[in-house]
């Protein structure tokens, strides 16, 4: 009988685990499924919205004025990230501490 308790007892929290374990699954896939359709609606909106506007075609020095931007755009974010790097190595970003006080 006392055997037929324990049994009973760990098999509760085994299958209360493996119950969050598959919701926590399934709100996993659900919010993959989600995002992913949001995706897929923007990219379908972007595609009507580029097919359907009529204009003039842009000149060669539109291309390169782009071009040139998202070049100087990448070195600035490139840069800044290696600052970012360089000050959090050399201890930039520590706590200023006074040269008496004990470490």
């Amino acid at each position: 009988m006392l055997a037929a308790r324990w049994r009973l007892a760990d098999r509760r929290p085994f299958s209360y685990l493996a119950f969050m374990r598959k919701s926590r699954l399934l709100g996993t896939i659900a919010l993959i499924a989600a995002l992913l359709a949001i995706l897929a609606a923007a990219g379908w909106f972007a595609a009507r919205a580029w097919i359907s506007l009529q204009g003039p075609p842009m000149p060669a020095e539109g291309y390169v004025a782009m071009a040139l931007g998202i070049v100087f755009s990448l070195v600035v974010g490139c840069g800044l990230m290696a600052l970012l790097f360089y000050s959090s190595r050399h201890g930039y970003d520590e706590p200023h501490r006074a040269d008496d006080e004990p470490q």
